[in-house]
């Protein structure tokens, strides 16, 4: 796995203006409790985070070039008290929106904790539904995918996709309690309920979305909370059916970076196809006056990830064939 750069600012080496700069924040998961630690004993600073968040959104506007920004989801925490988990959400939201652009989101596990799928795609804004694109500019397109389609949380219990996502489940997990991967080996760990996977509904349109950036030469970025890639994340984190979304992405050349959350670490990778996989560090676990956030400058050339503090600088320099 190629190392990420621990530097948290590169300088413009080649001396172009980019095309476009965004910025971008992942598992903020916010709430009004106590200081914690997750499963694996890691802290977790709920109450911290916000603040994290809001000296993101002030950096983001100082920097006055930024077209957009994009969330990476969880943007509430699952233990949020779930009579406070609306005000909470809107808490976040509208710490987002002082943000002078626009903000895409994506809807994480712990999203789905707190409110309806329903309720959070109208909070979030998302275009009726939680996968979409847009094209910043001419030359690039944003997909972000719904990671949680196919998913045993957010839909009614008898809702079809919840008993696709259970017979799942049921198919690759024996043990009761179905977030345990007691006993799963290897990749067979990602098998979790707080993971999900892509329908095949969506699958169609991404192969729609990818064959349409190929013909207008677009280079394309996929945003997903969960990761897409083994090499850049935990087997616990990764996207039940990433196999198969990875397949659909490889037969076009148009995707140059896949962008995630979930996995609070943060991961580097670039695959066998030269597509970069970026996991994003979670402001979640910053501690007290501690960041992790961060902008990408976009060139033809390469995407050029500036980070603050926990969140590791990158420069993803694409393949002399993925020029223009």
């Amino acid at each position: 796995m190629p190392a990420m750069s621990c530097a948290n600012g590169y300088t413009n080496s080649h001396g172009n203006k980019p095309l476009f700069s965004f910025g971008l924040i992942s598992d903020v998961q916010y709430a009004d409790i106590p200081d914690g630690r997750s499963f694996l004993g890691v802290p977790r600073y709920y109450r911290h985070s916000i603040l994290v968040l809001q000296r993101a959104v002030r950096m983001w506007n100082d920097q006055k070039h930024l077209k957009f920004s994009v969330n990476y989801g969880d943007i509430v925490d699952g233990f949020c008290p779930k009579e406070e988990s609306r005000n909470a959400v809107e808490k976040v939201v509208l710490e987002f929106e002082k943000f002078d652009g626009p903000v895409y989101h994506m809807i994480g596990n712990h999203c789905l904790y707190n409110l309806p799928r329903n309720s959070l795609i109208t909070t979030l804004k998302m275009p009726g539904r939680a996968y979409y694109d847009f094209s910043p500019t001419r030359g690039y397109r944003f997909v972000v995918l719904d990671a949680y389609d196919v998913s045993a949380i957010g839909w009614p219990q008898d809702h079809p996709l919840t008993v696709e996502a259970m017979n799942i489940l049921r198919d690759k997990n024996p043990n009761s309690d179905k977030n345990s991967p007691d006993g799963l080996v290897g990749l067979e760990r990602r098998f979790l309920k707080f993971n999900g996977a892509v329908g095949k509904e969506q699958m169609d349109w991404l192969d729609g979305v990818l064959r349409n950036s190929t013909g207008l030469s677009q280079k394309v970025v996929i945003c997903c909370h969960l990761p897409l890639d083994p090499n850049a994340a935990t087997p616990e984190a990764l996207l039940w059916n990433y196999e198969e979304v990875m397949d659909v992405i490889h037969r076009y050349k148009c995707v140059k970076a896949c962008f995630a959350g979930h996995d609070h670490k943060g991961g580097y990778s670039i695959d066998s196809h030269g597509v970069h996989h970026r996991v994003l560090e979670a402001a979640l676990e910053c501690p007290p006056e501690s960041n992790a956030f961060g902008y990408v400058d976009a060139y033809d050339d390469r995407l050029v990830l500036f980070g603050t503090d926990r969140m590791a600088s990158t420069e993803m320099v694409f393949g002399p064939e993925d020029i223009d």
